[in-house]
């Protein structure tokens, strides 16, 4: 039993660290690649978010797209925003998503 428990708190801890540097690595590619328009809050109070009026990531409109569309926007672009697909990998393109899920009000 107490072998099982061992294991079983592990598990649990591999899985907070992977998950804490996957949200780190989204955080980070968010920063290099979204926050001069988004904003480093996601709200797009920037003055290039403002010029192109883009939605609070955090707003309940965002946060209620799916994550696959949500990563199609990431990879194919929409409106001025250019396609990340081909300069981030999808697991980058994934860990965006997660970090926007964070942003969450």
């Amino acid at each position: 039993m107490k072998n099982l428990m061992k294991a079983a708190f592990t598990v649990v801890a591999f899985a907070l660290v992977f998950s804490t540097w996957s949200l780190a690595d989204g955080g980070a590619d968010f920063k290099a690649k979204c926050a001069m328009c988004h904003g480093a809050d996601g709200k797009g109070d920037t003055s290039m978010g403002k010029t192109m009026k883009l939605r609070d990531l955090g707003s309940a409109d965002v946060q209620g797209q799916s994550d696959a569309d949500l990563t199609g926007i990431i990879a194919n672009g929409k409106g001025k925003m250019p396609k990340y697909d081909g300069k981030l990998s999808k697991d980058q393109i994934s860990d965006l998503v997660k970090y926007i899920r964070t942003l969450k009000h």
